[in-house]
């Protein structure tokens, strides 16, 4: 089983942004995690800060993979285009948030990803991944 995990803006700060929401850890701490929880799964991993490289990751990994673990961070709010592309794959997609989205700025209660998300992981901290990762088991 192959799984992709695309991580959007500022979700490479884990550890050191806003640990109160966030936790401690980096995600490349916590993927090394997932990875002995999950031995038989290949997981590919990837980060950007930049809206049009998280959609030419979701065309890459939309036809082929298994499964894709999506949090866009702020972009789940604003982008359209990730939603469409989301839209546009045949893989399916799971959307996790480490924070609860609702407990927060109103505007975070909107996700363009949602609509087109075979599901959504909301508020588990980091165990959201795990979460999202038995969804496709």
């Amino acid at each position: 089983m192959k799984i992709a995990i695309l991580n959007g803006p500022n979700l490479n700060l884990l550890g050191k942004r806003e640990p109160e929401i966030y936790g401690n850890l980096t995600f490349e701490t916590y993927l090394s995690t997932l990875k002995s929880k999950f031995p038989k799964i290949s997981f590919t991993y990837f980060q950007s800060n930049i809206e049009g490289e998280l959609i030419d990751q979701l065309h890459a990994y939309g036809f082929s993979y298994d499964g894709i673990i999506l949090n866009a961070g702020a972009y789940t709010h604003t982008s359209i285009g990730i939603g469409d592309a989301v839209k546009g794959i045949t893989t399916p997609v799971i959307e996790v948030h480490i924070s609860n989205t609702f407990s927060r700025e109103e505007f975070r209660h909107q996700s363009y990803i949602s609509p087109n998300a075979k599901g959504v992981i909301i508020g588990f901290g980091l165990q959201s991944y795990e979460l999202a990762v038995q969804s496709f088991l």
